[in-house]
C-alpha cells in the first residue's frame, strides 16, 4: 500500500508548524485553528505553559495519523471495489 495522503498530510502539518515558527502568525491564530492538539491543550491548561516544541511534534504527528487513517479507508474501499469485479 502506498501512503500518498499520509505524506501530504504530514507535509501540511510541517508547513503549519514552520509558518508559526517563522513569526508570520504573531498571535498564533492560524496555528490554533488547524492544530488538533492545540485545541485540546487550550481546553485543558493555560496555553502559555505548554512547550512549543511538543505542540509542533504533536501537531505533525496528528496530521500524519489522520493521513494514515485516510489511506487505510482508501485502500479498504479499493480492495472491496476490486472484489466485486
Amino acid at each position: 500500500m502506498r501512503y500518498p495522503v499520509t505524506i501530504v498530510a504530514t507535509l501540511i502539518g510541517v508547513a503549519l508548524c514552520l509558518y508559526n515558527y517563522t513569526g508570520y502568525d504573531p498571535h498564533n491564530f492560524v496555528f490554533f485553528m488547524f492544530s488538533v492538539p492545540g485545541w485540546f491543550a487550550d481546553l485543558v491548561m493555560d496555553i502559555h505553559e505548554v512547550s512549543v516544541f511538543w505542540m509542533y511534534v504533536l501537531t505533525i504527528g496528528s496530521y500524519a495519523i489522520l493521513g494514515f487513517i485516510c489511506d487505510l479507508i482508501i485502500a479498504k474501499s479499493r480492495s472491496s471495489r476490486r472484489s466485486y469485479d
